[in-house]
């Protein structure tokens, strides 16, 4: 799918630039969520997995959700995916909800965005999804949307600890 949004700056942007706008971790305002002891200290390999994305790609990827309406109903607009499942954050359930994320078999190396808000984005490998899920997402304070460029599906981390996936394929 092609689309383009013309930035506060003047610049076009779409998919293909997204590259262009990968910023070092230690300037992503996220970063302590990953590079400090105290919340998650992940590997260097896996940080340097991790791609955190400019302030002009981060409006572009919301303006993107928000132009194709993806969540004007809760939590996708009503139509938009055939399937629509859920799972429920609770205390001590990180196994079952890395093991429910498993099920929605996207291959490991699948390219995925992650978009918190207008200004705060990333790009990653699904695998890093999975493995550090409870570190992208904090219960009470995000909502976060992880999707690719196609869009035939979402994950909605929603911030009363909710996890919404949506999908036009038949999945178990």
């Amino acid at each position: 799918m092609e689309f383009t949004v013309v930035g506060e700056h003047a610049e076009k942007m779409n998919f293909n630039e997204i590259d262009n706008h990968i910023i070092p971790m230690k300037a992503f305002k996220l970063n302590w969520r990953f590079t400090e002891r105290k919340y998650d200290l992940l590997p260097e390999k896996h940080l340097n997995e991790l791609k955190p994305l400019d302030n002009e790609a981060s409006e572009f990827l919301d303006k993107y959700i928000s132009k194709v309406e993806l969540h004007n109903q809760f939590p996708f607009k009503r139509g938009f995916f055939k399937n629509i499942d859920k799972a429920e954050i609770l205390e001590e359930n990180e196994k079952e909800i890395r093991k429910w994320l498993y099920r929605r078999a996207l291959p490991f190396d699948k390219t995925v965005l992650l978009s918190w808000d207008g200004d705060t984005s990333m790009k990653t490998k699904w695998k890093f999804v999975l493995k550090y899920w409870d570190s992208v997402f904090y219960v009470g304070s995000d909502d976060l949307t992880v999707f690719d460029e196609s869009l035939e599906w979402a994950l909605l981390f929603f911030h009363e600890n909710e996890i919404y996936w949506g999908t036009n394929k038949k999945y178990k």
